[in-house]
């Protein structure tokens, strides 16, 4: 359990640093630009399956060429160019296809802790493009979280409530804030809409989730499993505030985006 706990608080501060590094440019994401180690591992599983594909494809080819020569007496120009034409055919086709496959926002809350974690790092890089760059920095920041996270999740049984509030916050929680921001039109996010604009009120609210995913991982590690009140504390920093409410009655976008800046402290137990 120590391991662990000292491996959560690795990944933590890991997370930490990354952002700081960011900010003044010094640090790129995980190679490929995977945000985490889950997504980077569902794109390296990708690679070799693909690679397995080609080497078998070519190794097809070749046994076809060479029964057609024993067959014909050899395959001659004709047959050397076609051998030639679906050897590239089948180069090019699995450098460009299949790609990893994007996860859709039901996927993300299935399978276990591991494959839950992947599947919303994968989900997140394929919308991070479209975020400003603050949030994208957080978003950043939140593949290194989530790693951390799922290492805690580990050992914790799947039929716990804490397991389902934790699937929750990173299966549905996040991908809704950054959901609700991407339907707002492009033109209309950089507006400002009672005091905010949609650029700066999903950074904010995207560094609330982080702070929580690091709250969450830091109770996990410590074993207090009966004070994570995820979905309490979540329900309180989207309605429990003024400011948030009137964002909500405010039809200027269609789309209410979760302003966590005015939420009230979770009161002590």
């Amino acid at each position: 359990m120590a391991n662990l706990t000292d491996e959560t608080n690795r990944a933590v501060n890991d997370a930490r640093r990354l952002v700081a590094d960011n900010r003044t440019g010094g640090r790129h994401r995980l190679a490929g630009g995977s945000i985490g180690r889950g997504s980077a591992e569902l794109k390296r599983k990708n690679l070799v399956k693909r690679a397995k594909g080609l080497g078998f494809t070519l190794l097809a080819i070749m046994a076809a060429m060479v029964t057609a020569g024993l067959l014909l007496g050899g395959i001659k120009f004709v047959g050397l160019m076609l051998t030639i034409a679906a050897v590239v055919a089948a180069v090019l086709f699995f450098v460009f296809v299949p790609k990893t496959k994007i996860p859709k926002r039901a996927e993300l809350t299935l399978g276990n802790p591991a494959q839950m974690v992947a599947r919303t790092e994968l989900w997140l890089e394929a919308q991070r493009p479209a975020l400003p760059p603050p949030a994208q920095t957080i978003v950043d920041q939140l593949g290194v979280q989530l790693d951390a996270l799922g290492l805690q999740l580990k050992t914790l049984d799947a039929a716990h409530p804490a397991m389902g509030e934790v699937r929750e916050l990173v299966g549905e929680y996040i991908p809704e804030t950054i959901d609700n921001y991407r339907k707002i039109p492009a033109h209309l996010r950089g507006e400002a809409h009672a005091g905010k604009t949609a650029d700066e009120r999903l950074t904010k609210s995207l560094t609330k989730l982080s702070g929580e995913v690091d709250r969450v991982t830091r109770r996990l590690a410590e074993g207090a499993l009966d004070d994570l009140a995820i979905k309490s504390r979540y329900l309180e920093y989207r309605y429990g505030g003024a400011e948030a409410l009137e964002d909500m009655r405010t039809p200027d976008t269609g789309v209410p985006l979760p302003d966590f800046t005015a939420a009230p402290q979770p009161k002590e137990r």
